[in-house]
């Protein structure tokens, strides 16, 4: 790549937290850059990116540096692992959309995305991972899913070159200003744009939840709950009909408040509460997609991919002794571990054709989160062949966990039988860096926010041994992860 020729690879700044400016050393190296990119876009004939990367002070905050620096109607992305040493991406705006739909919507946009990295003038990935250049954004569960209003800007989905990127691991904080150059820009005008940007940047505490509003909160289902528990019934005679081994089925329930919900708000209430997820929010528009995720969908670092299988649930309690025993039923519950079973086989099953190898435990462990405890098996393959992390979450998605099993039988009936449009509900959302590699998770625990609504989802595994009220129990159960965040 371009950027790997560089002679000026390597050059690192420090930026003061509170300047957001770059240095003489960078401001040259990005300037080159950009130089360079211009004079390729004149003989290609189509747009380049350059990038520079730098140090930013430890006590960083990317989240609070984009929800407090984001313009009106663009775009914001924020994808955090709190118990992964404050593991962070956070970016703003965009430079490009990669979109895909339909069959092979991931290779299209994997593709989109090499080709675009083929041109661009940037430093080889250094520091934590998402550091450099990016691209971020998420997938629809269904090929033609987000066709309903209240997904517009999202749609089907695709990926999100932004022009500012903050990445942290640790100690380690790093900025990425990018910039698109056209065949008649000049490279000192594309500096001076990337210095506008930063000189924009500020950093602000995140708001906290309005803990008693004015006014009154209306809670509903889209469907009535006799709906959801006669879909579970329907599923279960379709099973026992030998159509299907297992079928994922979810419910939306919409609450709107008397004030419009604020994402950074909520994103900071759920990043303090679900320190073992996957805290994300996107924002496209006037919407934003918050989510406190437990599973993740993909890491791809180098020739090694590594995901978890993620079925079968309980609550928790307060209470030790019960929480204890609770898992332990959870343990022992065939129900569950049928449910989880066809998850561990099925991820197994997609990725062998692609790995040398796959391992994984015999028997799932419990890993708990604030308001709910799981059955989960980790699992790890080295690749045969240099699959990215876009095209490995495609190879992948939907898991038994929120599609079915099989695949084929089941992903025509789940919108037939739950009637709404899952829109990003178990769908992928994550980043990919410029080597390929990046991580995806599963949009659980999931609300769409837009002005005073906010639609909340959540899904079930339905197999032979599966009663209609307790699966319509467990939902409440995975509902109440955000019901008291939006809803007052």
């Amino acid at each position: 790549m371009s950027g790997v020729r560089s002679a000026m690879t390597g050059v690192s700044a420090y930026v003061q937290a509170r300047e957001w400016g770059l240095d003489e050393p960078a401001t040259a190296l990005l300037l080159a850059r950009c130089e360079r990119a211009v004079r390729r876009a004149r003989r290609k004939g189509r747009e380049v990116l350059a990038a520079v990367t730098v140090s930013l002070h430890r006590d960083v905050d990317p989240a609070a540096v984009v929800f407090a620096s984001r313009r009106p109607g663009e775009p914001w992305f924020c994808f955090e692992q709190p118990d992964l040493g404050g593991a962070a991406i956070a970016t703003l705006g965009r430079l490009r959309r990669i979109e895909g739909s339909g069959v092979g919507r991931f290779e299209a946009v994997a593709r989109s995305w090499r080709e675009l990295l083929s041109d661009a003038e940037f430093e080889p990935p250094d520091g934590p991972p998402g550091a450099g250049l990016v691209a971020v954004g998420g997938f629809a569960f269904a090929e033609h899913g987000g066709e309903a209003p209240q997904w517009e800007g999202f749609g089907s989905g695709g990926l999100t070159v932004p022009e500012v990127t903050i990445a942290r691991r640790g100690e380690d904080v790093r900025l990425t200003i990018a910039v698109s150059a056209a065949a008649d820009d000049l490279a000192e005008q594309l500096l001076e744009r990337a210095q506008r940007r930063l000189a924009d940047l500020r950093s602000a505490p995140l708001p906290m939840v309005d803990p008693a509003p004015a006014g009154r909160f209306v809670i509903a289902s889209t469907a009535p709950p006799e709906h959801y528990e006669a879909a579970v019934s329907r599923a279960v005679e379709r099973i026992h009909a030998g159509d299907f081994h297992k079928i994922v089925l979810a419910r939306e329930v919409c609450v709107h408040a008397p004030s419009p919900h604020d994402p950074a708000a909520v994103f900071g209430v759920l990043r303090a509460a679900f320190q073992s997820c996957y805290v994300f929010c996107v924002g496209e528009r006037d919407s934003a997609f918050v989510a406190a995720s437990p599973e993740l969908l993909v890491r791809r670092d180098g020739m090694r991919a590594q995901t978890v299988a993620l079925a079968g649930s309980t609550r928790r309690s307060a209470d030790p002794a019960v929480d204890a025993h609770l898992g332990d039923q959870l343990l022992r519950s065939s129900k569950n571990r049928s449910e989880h079973d066809f998850v561990k086989q099925g991820i197994a099953r997609m990725l062998r054709p692609h790995a040398l190898w796959v391992a994984a435990p015999e028997d799932p462990s419990i890993i708990k989160v604030a308001n709910i405890q799981h059955l989960a098996t980790p699992i790890r393959a080295q690749l045969a062949s240099p699959l990215s992390a876009v095209e490995l979450a495609g190879m992948l998605h939907p898991t038994p966990a929120v599609g079915g099993e099989p695949a084929s039988a089941t992903l025509s009936q789940i919108p037939a039988l739950e009637g709404l449009d899952r829109g990003w509900y178990a769908g992928p959302v994550g980043w990919t860096d410029s080597n390929e590699d990046g991580e995806f998770c599963v949009a659980l625990r999931c609300a769409l926010l837009r002005g005073r609504e906010a639609r909340l989802y959540a899904g079930v595994g339905v197999v032979g041994g599966s009663d209609p009220s307790a699966e319509l129990a467990e939902t409440e159960v995975k509902l109440a992860a955000l019901l008291p965040i939006v809803a007052g």
